[in-house]
């Protein structure tokens, strides 16, 4: 049974990875991308999703969503880590489609009441336009099948952050919208540095990738060069980190994560902001701002390989229909 999903996204070079991933497997039905500021601006970022559904003929719709955090100052876009242009500075065509006219907000409140306890939220950027959506309209709580977030760092294998000691990017762009998303009504699983940081791409796999997964396989190469340089020279490595597209390997199969039970704090001001806190032991105290939320998923082990051969395998036969 397919997995329908709107995929909120901030393209980005390891969110094109996940789009054409999610694009790719037989298992998910891309509904929609969603797009937010983030690794760059909400032009930038709008932009990159309309031209990956124009190149690749994807059927899904393209909202335009926030190009500003809930409340803190915008951090900037990750050019250092994306390029200008999001996609590795890699020269691209204009898109001549549209998106749709309504926010991205909007869009996904109209697309989870229109297909209730069907629509797989995937977050893999900064996660305002969730938290606008649950904010104006919180019966969607009850109507979402679930809610997986690329984000946070709760320090499982000692991986704490990215951006600051303590944060991760996308939670670290938006906590408060953060929070919101963590502690709303709905079922959340969260997909962060724990496991994220224990799935690698060496070079030679985005090799691999290239030589045998057609057009789509040669486009990943190419924009992956820059961000395969930023790694290099920043952590010293041969390839880079599985983020983005880890997320899409948990909706196709939960089985590779392992799973833990808790609610979920962010951290919204001051030098740790951006750090996300999950209660995961049934102790009691006399101040606890964690006890009357919703319990969520943390995953704090994955089957590396397997990511390796679900992503490798679904692209191959994607680009070589």
């Amino acid at each position: 049974m397919n997995a329908k999903i709107i995929l909120d996204t901030d393209p980005g070079i390891d969110d094109a990875m996940a789009i054409l991933f999610a694009e790719a497997n037989p298992n998910i039905e891309l509904v929609a991308l969603t797009t937010v500021f983030g690794n760059a601006d909400i032009e930038t970022s709008t932009r990159n999703a309309l031209y990956l559904k124009q190149r690749f003929g994807f059927q899904c719709d393209v909202a335009k969503g926030a190009s500003n955090p809930l409340k803190r100052p915008p951090v900037g876009a990750s050019i250092a880590v994306h390029g200008e242009n999001g996609f590795g500075d890699v020269k691209i065509d204009e898109p001549n489609i549209q998106a749709d006219p309504r926010p991205a907000h909007q869009y996904i409140i109209d697309a989870v009441k229109a297909a209730p306890n069907e629509i797989t939220l995937v977050a893999v950027g900064p996660l305002t336009n969730l938290a606008l959506a649950v904010t104006l309209a919180p019966e969607i709580t009850a109507l979402v099948k679930e809610v997986v977030i690329m984000g946070g760092a709760f320090g499982t294998h000692e991986h704490t952050g990215n951006v600051t000691p303590f944060a991760e990017a996308n939670v670290h762009d938006d906590p408060h919208a953060a929070d919101i998303v963590f502690t709303a009504g709905w079922p959340v699983t969260v997909i962060g540095l724990d496991v994220t940081h224990e799935t690698f791409f060496s070079t030679d796999y985005i090799d691999t990738l290239r030589d045998t997964c057609g057009e789509v396989g040669q486009f990943m190469w190419d924009i992956s060069r820059f961000y395969l340089d930023f790694y290099k020279s920043r952590m010293g490595v041969n390839g880079c980190f599985v983020h983005d597209p880890s997320a899409i390997a948990y909706v196709i199969n939960p089985s590779l994560f392992t799973l833990r039970e808790g609610p979920i704090r962010v951290v919204c001001d001051g030098p740790a902001e951006g750090l996300t806190l999950q209660k995961y032991k049934q102790t009691q105290h006399k101040t606890d701002e964690w006890a009357d939320k919703k319990p969520q998923q943390v995953a704090v082990a994955v089957n590396d390989q397997g990511v390796l051969d679900l992503y490798l395998d679904s692209m191959a036969q994607y680009g070589n229909r």
